[in-house]
């Protein structure tokens, strides 16, 4: 493996030993959820305002006019 991040292999747990690592996985309190649900939901909304680049809006109406094309091909 090297030493860079993002390039590491994932771990294989066996299936025999999967219930048991979950088992004794620790369980994160009600609070500590809650915040982390807040702060991703925050972080989800902020991501949501950003403005769609115009480079995604060209490919998604490139791909509405091939649908459109295909279906009145199709007769449908």
């Amino acid at each position: 493996m090297t030493g860079e991040k993002g390039n590491k292999l994932a771990r294989v747990i066996p299936d025999s030993d999967l219930n048991e690592t979950l088992a004794a996985d620790p369980k994160l309190d009600s609070t500590s959820q809650k915040r982390i649900g807040d702060q991703l939901r925050a972080m989800y909304d902020e991501l949501m305002q950003q403005p769609v680049p115009d480079r995604f809006k060209n490919l998604l109406d490139q791909l509405e006019k091939k649908d459109r094309e295909t279906s009145h091909d199709s007769g449908a």
